[in-house]
């Protein structure tokens, strides 16, 4: 089975690799150039996006991440790594960040708010549970989360969130991307997938439900030529439908 990079230069790379190893697949630290040579596919973890570019860049990781993607290998991006894969990024700080880059979208950084707005919802994902199984909803968790705007003809949308139409006015893209997003019916894009590359605004890593992952790592052994079968994935034993404790939730965005 294929190997799978976790990008450990800041963030929750920790709970990607223990969840891969939930699934039974391991997950190695990523924070050199030279070590995406060992990997065949790579995930870029929720965390501070510019602290991120800016470890990338002193570890002059861009271009090797660039030509990661660029050969076609399987990159996940989770929160602040959907922003390292999109083409273009608006909500930045003064100066801008580097962007790896390969996702035809445009990501707006800080979308959902602050960290005091983060939140939680069931979100409908039926191409996920086609593949995966189990519920039809997925419970994702907004950590001062960013949100796609746009997506290109080719992206295929995954997840979407239903947000105020006064959302969209409210950010600080484009006058035409406004009116344009906010006509659309006041929704946001939050997760997607072209050919090789997914990406989600919220963090799988942070539940109990694999699902995500699990599709992830089909990408993965699809892409060297392995069959993901039952004896490959050796998924945790856990009832993603119940609980035995209190869920502390956070807020519903509204």
């Amino acid at each position: 089975m294929a190997v799978v990079g976790v990008l450990a230069l800041q963030g929750s790379f920790n709970e990607h690799i223990a969840a891969l190893r939930r699934l039974g697949v391991k997950g190695v630290e990523i924070r050199k150039p030279e070590q995406l040579q060992s990997v065949s596919s790579l995930i870029i973890p929720g965390g501070e996006s510019t602290t991120m570019a800016k470890l990338a860049e002193f570890h002059n990781l861009f271009p090797a991440l660039r030509e990661f993607v660029e050969m076609g290998k399987p990159v996940w991006g989770t929160c602040a790594g959907l922003i390292f894969l999109a083409n273009k990024a608006t909500g930045q700080k003064t100066g801008g960040q580097k962007l790896v880059g390969g996702l035809d979208c445009t990501v707006h950084r800080n979308f959902f708010g602050s960290q005091i707005q983060s939140f939680e919802a069931d979100l409908p994902v039926p191409e996920l549970a086609s593949k995966e199984g189990g519920p039809e909803t997925f419970r994702g968790i907004f950590i001062r989360a960013p949100a796609i705007l746009e997506a290109g003809p080719e992206v295929q949308v995954l997840a979407d969130y239903p947000v105020p139409s006064n959302k969209f006015l409210d950010s600080d893209s484009s006058t035409e991307d406004k009116k344009e997003n906010a006509e659309e019916g006041g929704k946001v894009i939050v997760a997607v997938r072209q050919g090789n590359i997914l990406g989600t605004a919220f963090h799988p890593e942070l539940t109990a439900d694999t699902r995500w992952h699990s599709y992830f790592i089909k990408m993965s052994n699809a892409n060297v030529g392995e069959e993901a079968s039952s004896s490959s994935l050796v998924p945790a034993e856990v009832d993603i439908t119940s609980n035995q404790q209190p869920r502390s939730d956070l807020p519903i965005f509204q």
